[in-house]
């Protein structure tokens, strides 16, 4: 018998489209290290696989590549997990410990499920640090976080049209690179893209904790606690954003694709 595993679509509710992410449930028996750890998800190669220990209730997130500090969807889909072998019941708590601290989850009734991170608010950054050929033509803004850097575009148009060049993109000393616009649409209000080629991620669908930086950041410009934002890549999908403090409430679904075992 091997690890429960999963593979979860987050931040949709429909099949094939959100971003996809591989949660394994470790049972305390099995004596695994983070080289196994990153083998698995190098094997996955999905853009996060995610690893609970049942006991601790330890959360690790890994790349194709590396291990991160901070994970939106794997977290997404852990909870998803935990849901679907029984672990969690709806509206139950669920406490994290992760490389960012603890961080808390919950099954909503709706389907929904809720995200309690930390906000990464903008530090500021002096253009002239950013080589030239990495910064989009068109940008209105730039600013950083402790982890990404992200430019404002003027509009949806241009975020959804923009074309990166990995190779520049990988040299940039940032998890991540966001790119930011108000959405043209009544159903959102902004929209985004991640690349991080750096972490072995060179777009990532959608990515929740790019929205701890970005939920701060629009918050202020558009006066607003509560927001809804897409991320426009070629699966997409949604993200709810809510500003508490220094905490950012993220709000998404996720469905179940592929249940399994690592052997």
């Amino acid at each position: 018998m091997g690890l429960p595993f999963f593979v979860i679509d987050s931040f949709t509710n429909e099949a094939f489209h959100g971003n996809p992410a591989a949660v394994c449930l470790l049972d305390g028996k099995q004596q695994v290290d983070s080289r196994w750890m990153q083998l698995v998800a190098a094997e996955i190669n999905l853009s996060e696989t995610a690893f609970l220990d049942l006991k601790t209730r330890q959360l690790r997130w890994f790349t194709p590549i590396v291990e991160v500090d901070l994970c939106g969807h794997a977290t997404l889909a852990t909870v998803k997990a935990m849901q679907e072998a029984s672990l969690a019941e709806k509206g139950e708590v669920l406490s994290f410990k992760t490389r960012s601290g603890e961080l808390t989850a919950q099954l909503l009734d709706d389907h929904q499920i809720q995200l309690d991170f930390p906000a990464t608010p903008c530090l500021g950054i002096d253009p002239a640090e950013i080589p030239q050929n990495c910064i989009p033509s068109d940008s209105v803004f730039v600013t950083k976080s402790t982890f990404d850097l992200m430019f404002e575009l003027p509009t949806e148009e241009a975020v959804r049209d923009f074309q990166p060049i990995f190779d520049q993109l990988r040299d940039l000393p940032f998890r991540g690179v966001i790119i930011t616009a108000i959405s043209k649409s009544q159903d959102y209000d902004f929209v985004s893209r991640f690349f991080g080629p750096s972490v072995g991620v060179n777009e990532d669908p959608v990515t929740g904790s790019a929205h701890c930086m970005l939920g701060p950041y629009w918050s202020t410009k558009l006066g607003k606690k509560k927001m809804h934002a897409a991320q426009l890549s070629n699966r997409g999908g949604e993200v709810g954003v809510e500003i508490s403090k220094d905490r950012v409430i993220l709000t998404g679904e996720a469905v179940t694709v592929i249940q399994g075992q690592v052997l």
